[in-house]
């Protein structure tokens, strides 16, 4: 067989994707032949398998119950994710590839107001991925031994807490803990804060029952119930009698279309209805005129791996509407040369929509650091507010910095605006009068064209940045921000070429860690229906 050469594609995984990883395990797996079924069995959690001997499945299950262990168990799924997910990931991604099966948001009540989701089990594509990137650095490559990260976090458990000194992980917790592990937020009977609830994916519930008691769970203090192959943990037995017995999350009609507007749910998922959130036991906080702005609306994420970077995905749904109608950004219109930049659409009109709301928070209690920041554009810069901050933050706004003189004594920085060109150059005269009665001259270097105004450090500069240029060729640029032409908001930074600001203050494992760090970028949408992100991270 002879690998595959294709070059790939900068899109997220999909079956067919194969990193050097992907294809060494390929080889391992031999094709059927023509009249053979296309079915390939894989090794099982107790059969050995080649490439290591150890298996992964999820974390153990926290309480629900208040106090320091459910502080600690709660920090506990967090580690699981480094622990478990990244630092246990060799065996557990070559050995099991299914994805499939019940979910948490499958047993957890359908009345969540948030919920989270760690998956040890996902699809394919995202463990492999996940195992590639995973071998690239020193804090995840040493994990790779074979080490069952379930063990692993039971241990650093039971450092921290005495009651758990005798738990066995062998004998009380691997035969029976399964891959995944949820987490809903839910409303407390008869008002007041909302109470947690965990589900727990098992393999055998009388082990489960017995290994739960053994490590302090079911011992009368929270509620544990079990329903299709999960232990859910609640705060009492009734609650938890409860729970088994309602309707689920995942037909719930927003979460499951939210869910699917994301897509992949990766290996770690989130979803948060924020009007619920509000009204449930933080109206005051809800009253406060920024947040009445997202009264509505949920919020839905995943954390996702492909062979050249890690990416999360958000988007929100909901709600106050506004008038305001962005545009596509031009950032990758930008010079090839830029290494740095981040660009926005539709700031100032969003600024005049909510001027009133700022100035009530600027005169309410708190807003002595909005009065200052607008006392100090008005006296220091001699800005008219909100008009004079409308037109600066135009239709769009680019902020961009170049390669060339990046570690010199005056770095080439700009704004590319999309505005009223005649209100900008005012502007930008005032100031410089304004500015220079003051210790020092101002420094402005403009150009324009085109309804495209230029703010620069120097001359040359602003017209590099006026003509335009190629950024949005770079193979970099288009694996880091995806879909930067239909982008109403974009952040990229070039790490291979920022690192010479600071890589020479690194040594050993941390310099060889940080050269593998290619470059960040962000893209998104805010329209109508919401918005969306995607934050990656790319990797050499």
């Amino acid at each position: 067989m002879s690998p595959d050469t294709s070059p790939r594609d900068p899109s997220p995984w999909r079956p067919g994707d194969e990193s050097d990883f992907d294809r060494t395990v390929a080889y391992r797996v031999p094709r059927p032949a023509a009249n053979e079924a296309h079915t390939v069995r894989l090794p099982s959690w107790t059969e050995p398998e080649e490439i290591g001997s150890a298996t992964v499945s999820g974390p153990p299950a926290p309480p629900a119950g208040r106090g320091r262990r459910g502080r600690g168990w709660i920090l506990a799924l967090v580690a699981a994710v480094l622990v478990g997910v990244v630092g246990g990931g060799g065996v557990w991604a070559a050995s099991k590839l299914s994805g499939g099966g019940t979910q948490p948001q499958d047993v957890l009540p359908a009345n969540a107001l948030a919920y989270v989701r760690l998956d040890l089990d996902p699809s394919a594509g995202q463990k492999l991925a996940l195992f590639g990137i995973a071998r690239k650095f020193s804090a995840t490559r040493d994990s790779f031994g074979g080490d069952d990260p379930r063990k692993a976090l039971v241990t650093t458990l039971q450092k921290d807490d005495t009651d758990l000194s005798k738990v066995d992980f062998a004998r009380d917790v691997e035969p029976w803990l399964g891959d995944r592990v949820g987490l809903a937020v839910l409303p407390a009977d008869g008002g007041g804060d909302p109470v947690g609830a965990l589900a727990v994916q098992v393999k055998d519930e009388a082990a489960a029952r017995t290994g739960i008691a053994k490590m302090g769970l079911g011992d009368g203090k929270v509620g544990l119930a079990f329903r299709d192959g999960y232990a859910i943990i609640a705060t009492s037995q009734k609650l938890a009698d409860e729970y088994v017995k309602a309707a689920p999350l995942s037909g719930e009609p927003r979460f499951a279309g939210d869910l699917g507007a994301l897509g992949e749910q990766g290996v770690l998922s989130f979803w948060m209805d924020v009007e619920k959130v509000a009204d449930a036991g933080w109206s005051e906080i809800a009253a406060t005129p920024v947040l009445q702005q997202i009264k509505g609306m949920r919020f839905a994420g995943a954390l996702r791996f492909s062979g050249d970077y890690a990416e999360l995905a958000g988007i929100t749904r909901g709600g106050t509407p506004t008038s305001v109608r962005p545009e596509p950004v031009k950032i990758g219109e930008l010079p090839a040369s830029t290494v740095a930049a981040a660009s926005i659409s539709g700031l100032g009109d969003l600024l005049r929509e909510q001027w009133p709301s700022i100035e009530r928070a600027a005169g309410g209690p708190g807003g002595e650091t909005v009065r200052q920041a607008l006392d100090e554009a008005r006296t220091q810069y001699g800005l008219s507010l909100p008009d004079d901050l409308a037109t600066l933050l135009g239709r769009t706004l680019t902020l961009a910095l170049d390669e060339q003189d990046l570690d010199g004594a005056q770095p080439r920085v700009g704004a590319v605006l999309t505005t009223d060109t005649a209100k900008a150059r005012d502007m930008v005269d005032r100031v410089k009068v304004h500015r220079n009665g003051m210790e020092r001259s101002a420094d402005i270097a403009t150009a324009e064209g085109d309804g495209r105004f230029v703010i620069a450090s120097t001359q040359e500069y602003a017209d590099a940045l006026n003509g335009g240029g190629t950024l949005g060729e770079s193979e970099t640029f288009k694996i880091a921000v995806p879909d930067a032409a239909n982008a109403t908001y974009a952040l990229y930074a070039d790490l291979d070429r920022l690192e010479k600001l600071y890589l020479d203050g690194l040594s050993g494992q941390e310099r060889a860690d940080a050269e593998k760090l290619r470059a960040v970028g962000l893209s998104g949408t805010h329209g109508d229906d919401g918005a969306t992100f995607t934050l990656r991270v790319v990797f050499n």
